[in-house]
């Protein structure tokens, strides 16, 4: 599965990646704000997401910015499934990459793709210390539960707090729903 939005080319993971990701994924700031239920090695987990087979309804991207010499990787935006059964949104994006809005663009996509797979309401996290992922969720439409909840933080290697947001995507459209004419005059 891929996606093409304004500027950017969502694509899976390929073998070929496993080297450039854990470069881009190595630094500090990215590290401090990635959580995983698992908690498994860093290095693993990071190269996991070239290769790693696709979840059906529930798929990860590598997100690419193309230009004249092919296109490379600035960051990884997907949806999970929750062991509670609910719909993740997730996202990172390097950090020599940010404030171009690739976070925001990308996950847009996602959400797009996430509403045309069925999904009706998506859920989505950050660490307390993490206001840049708090923005990016706002202007997706996201808006915080008002709950907190542990979980574990790849960089300290434990439990952290992390601010739950929820999505409501309504229902899914098929080709022709939700078109809206760009005037009035246009029949």
């Amino acid at each position: 599965m891929f996606i093409r939005s304004e500027r950017l080319f969502l694509r899976p993971g390929w073998t070929e990646d496993r080297e450039e990701i854990p470069g881009l994924i190595g630094d500090r700031q990215i590290i401090c704000n990635l959580a995983d239920v698992s908690g498994a090695e860093m290095p693993a987990e990071v190269r996991a997401l070239a290769g790693e087979p696709q979840q059906g309804r529930h798929p990860h991207f590598l997100v690419t910015l193309p230009d004249g010499k092919g296109a490379r990787i600035v960051g990884v935006c997907g949806i999970a499934s929750l062991p509670d059964g609910q719909t993740e949104l997730g996202f990172w994006i390097a950090p020599n990459e940010r404030g171009n809005g690739y976070a925001t663009e990308a996950a847009r996509a996602v959400l797009r793709l996430a509403r045309t797979l069925g999904h009706r309401r998506v859920t989505a996290s950050h660490f307390v210390d993490s206001p840049a992922s708090a923005a990016v969720l706002r202007k997706l439409g996201f808006e915080p539960t008002g709950e907190v909840r542990q979980r574990f933080h790849l960089a300290g290697g434990d439990m952290a707090p992390a601010i739950r947001y929820t999505c409501d995507l309504g229902a899914p459209f098929d080709c022709d729903n939700g078109f809206v004419p760009m005037s009035k005059d246009v029949a």
